[in-house]
C-alpha cells in the first residue's frame, strides 16, 4: 500500500504504534455504527482489529500532519473478486468532522485509484441516515446507482437501508475537465 499525501494529511498503512489513536476514535459511540461496526469497548478489541488492518493491507490510516495523530481510516476493499473494482469506506474521529478532512482524504484516494491503480470502478455506500457520508460521496462526484436493504451482522443484524454510488473511469475523467 503506497503512502499518499495531501495538504493536511498523510494516508499510510496502519502500524502497531497507532493503537492508542485508533482506540481513541473507535471507542466513541456513533463513530463505528455509521460505518457498520460497533464502537470498540476495549483497547484489546482495537488491537485485534488493528492487527487485521495491518495484515490485510487495504485500510489507510489518516494521519493529521499538524499533530501526528491518526484520526480515521480509509478502506479500499476488493469486491466481486475483481482487483479492478473496489469499495471505498471511511471513518473519521468526531473531533475532525465538518472540517473537510474526509473530503480531502477521499479525493486523494480516488485520484490514486484511477490514475495509479487503474481501477475500472469504485463503489461507495452509506446508510440512509448518514447524511455526512452522503455529502462526502456526492461532493466527490460519485453517481447514485441503487438502494438495498442489508442486515448488518456487526450491529446485531439490525436492518439498514443502504444507498450505493459508483464512479468509473469516465466519471472520473469528466471531473478533470
Amino acid at each position: 500500500m503506497k503512502t499518499l499525501e495531501t495538504k493536511r494529511l498523510i494516508l499510510r498503512p496502519f502500524k502497531i504504534e497507532d493503537l492508542d489513536d485508533f482506540y481513541e476514535y473507535a471507542k466513541v459511540e456513533g463513530v463505528g455504527e455509521k460505518a457498520g461496526w460497533k464502537h470498540h469497548t476495549s483497547i484489546t478489541e482495537s488491537n485485534i482489529i488493528l492487527q487485521e488492518f495491518i495484515s490485510k493491507d487495504d485500510v489507510y490510516a489518516i494521519e493529521y500532519k499538524e499533530n501526528g495523530k491518526v484520526i480515521g481510516s480509509v478502506g479500499l476493499h476488493v469486491i466481486n473478486n475483481n482487483p479492478l473494482e473496489r469499495e471505498l469506506g471511511y471513518v473519521l474521529s468526531k473531533d475532525y468532522h465538518n472540517q473537510g478532512v474526509m473530503s480531502e482524504a477521499t479525493k486523494e484516494v480516488i485520484r490514486y485509484c484511477f490514475e495509479e491503480l487503474g481501477l475500472d470502478k469504485l463503489w461507495c455506500m452509506h446508510f440512509e441516515e448518514n447524511l455526512i457520508s452522503k455529502r462526502i460521496i456526492l461532493k466527490n462526484g460519485f453517481k447514485f446507482n441503487h438502494i438495498f436493504m442489508k442486515d448488518i451482522e456487526a450491529l446485531d443484524y439490525k436492518r439498514f437501508k443502504v444507498y450505493a454510488y459508483y464512479m468509473d473511469k469516465d466519471i472520473y475523467a469528466s471531473r478533470l475537465d
